[in-house]
């Protein structure tokens, strides 16, 4: 129960963040955000500003990005717990899967990154905080500082795994919060629309590019993302 109340205070804390966060973008205090002049955007189309999973912003959650290829195309997530439900839920062998080194911003092949899983940095979409670095020095003095063990993406992976079941079970209750707050919104801000969405992303996308709704913060647009993807 302690895990999960914790689990569901960090959700809750990141969605407040995010909708603090001006819409261009700029920088605030959170370890995982850079401006999103720095963020590379690998994925291509309306949405490729959200992970595709949960839909949330992705230069907020940049320093745990990972990105992968299917079929040819890019997706790119906020983290490894998205990029894990992907992976799984769809039982697809990607290629080229990647992730953003915490030092350079830059990204590289997964095969060549060094993960501290367990610091005491905050992670992304889980309890058990999981950065990666280009260089076996680099995360073993970011683990020094900041706790954690250094491990290949395997274990990160493995360990993402391990946690996906709570983690998942948490992400969903306030989800599912969201989007009937969403459903509100939707009603009182929003014109209507019959289009259906396969993903939170492609949602917030549409309603941004064609100014469905009036006046929604970032909070909002991802209460509203959420519900359109699942009516």
């Amino acid at each position: 129960m302690r895990h999960y109340m914790v689990l569901l205070l960090l959700f809750m804390a990141a969605i407040s963040l995010e909708a603090k966060m001006p819409q261009n973008g700029m920088h605030h205090q959170m370890f995982q955000s850079v401006p999103a002049e720095q963020a590379t955007l690998l994925q291509q189309g309306d949405a490729k500003m959200f992970c595709p999973q949960c839909g949330m912003n992705l230069p907020m959650f940049y320093k745990t990005n990972h990105a992968e290829e299917v079929d040819g195309k890019v997706k790119q997530y906020c983290s490894i717990h998205c990029l894990v439900e992907d992976m799984e839920k769809n039982h697809k062998k990607p290629v080229n899967i990647r992730v953003v080194d915490v030092t350079t911003l830059k990204f590289i092949p997964v095969e060549k990154a060094f993960y501290v899983v367990g610091s005491n940095v905050k992670g992304t979409m889980s309890m058990t905080s999981k950065y990666a670095f280009a260089t076996k020095e680099a995360a073993e003095r970011f683990a020094k500082e900041h706790g954690g063990r250094v491990t290949d993406f395997k274990g990160a992976y493995e360990e993402a795994k391990k946690d996906f079941a709570a983690d998942a079970a948490m992400i969903g209750k306030k989800q599912a919060m969201m989007a009937k707050k969403g459903e509100m919104l939707y009603a009182k801000k929003c014109r209507p629309t019959d289009k259906k969405f396969a993903s939170p992303a492609e949602a917030k996308a549409y309603v941004m590019k064609n100014g469905l709704c009036k006046g929604l913060n970032p909070k909002q647009l991802q209460a509203v993302g959420l519900f359109l993807s699942r009516r």
